[in-house]
């Protein structure tokens, strides 16, 4: 580490990439998640205690088990996993009390979503699954819906061509600029950027009155 020290941020980011995508895991089951944002997600969790958490992409279910742990421990709340294929997640995540999967695609399968939850519940999304402009706009504009004022909607990878010239541009970035633009009810909370190092910029949406959306966006 002390031969990197000087290194630029621009330089750092790639490196912390490489660990991600190549050797993390989480209880033995890949996590594709930063670990600075996922300390952010258990403090966030923490804080709205919500009853559903939505992970829309779950590659092979380390961060849904994650997830489900935090709830452990928190004593409440279920994780609901969508994506396209779950084939790759191992029996310790699907057997796992608190954890639905849900195969298909985020949109189409919302209705088979919205039915798990009832009327008042406090949900936590988090978008990881295709990272073009439109599925993530698409995304956000079919799942928003679900969650109470107070609550977050967060979209990962917004570091795509901001930080990392990687997967399709524009993407997560673009389509959380447009969405809160449209929609007043939803604004960014920058607070939870606060480890400077995060893959999700401009990606904590917080609901709101739209009346007293305190100037975030």
């Amino acid at each position: 580490m002390e031969d990197s020290l000087d290194l630029p941020l621009r330089e750092v980011l790639p490196i912390i990439q490489k660990r991600i995508i190549e050797q993390t895991t989480y209880f033995g089951v890949t996590a594709l998640k930063n670990p600075f944002d996922f300390w952010i997600y258990q403090e966030l969790i923490h804080r709205v205690q919500p009853d559903f958490i939505i992970e829309i992409g779950n590659h092979k279910g380390g961060g849904t088990l994650a997830l489900a742990h935090l709830c452990d421990l928190l004593g409440k709340g279920k994780v609901i996993g969508v994506d396209l294929d779950h084939a790759r997640i191992p029996d310790v995540v699907r057997n796992h009390p608190r954890v639905t999967f849900i195969e298909g695609d985020a949109c189409a399968s919302f209705g088979r979503v919205a039915n798990l939850i009832a009327p008042g519940d406090h949900c936590l999304i988090i978008e990881d699954s295709l990272h073009t402009l439109e599925n993530t706009r698409n995304v956000l504009r079919t799942y928003s819906p679900l969650i109470q004022p107070g609550g977050y909607f967060i979209v990962e990878d917004g570091i795509c061509h901001h930080g990392l010239d990687i997967a399709p541009f524009p993407g997560p970035y673009e389509a959380i600029e447009e969405f809160v633009a449209e929609n007043p009810h939803f604004v960014v909370d920058r607070s939870f950027e606060s480890f400077l190092i995060t893959w999700n910029p401009k990606g904590f949406l917080r609901k709101v009155d739209p009346a007293q959306n305190g100037g975030l966006r």
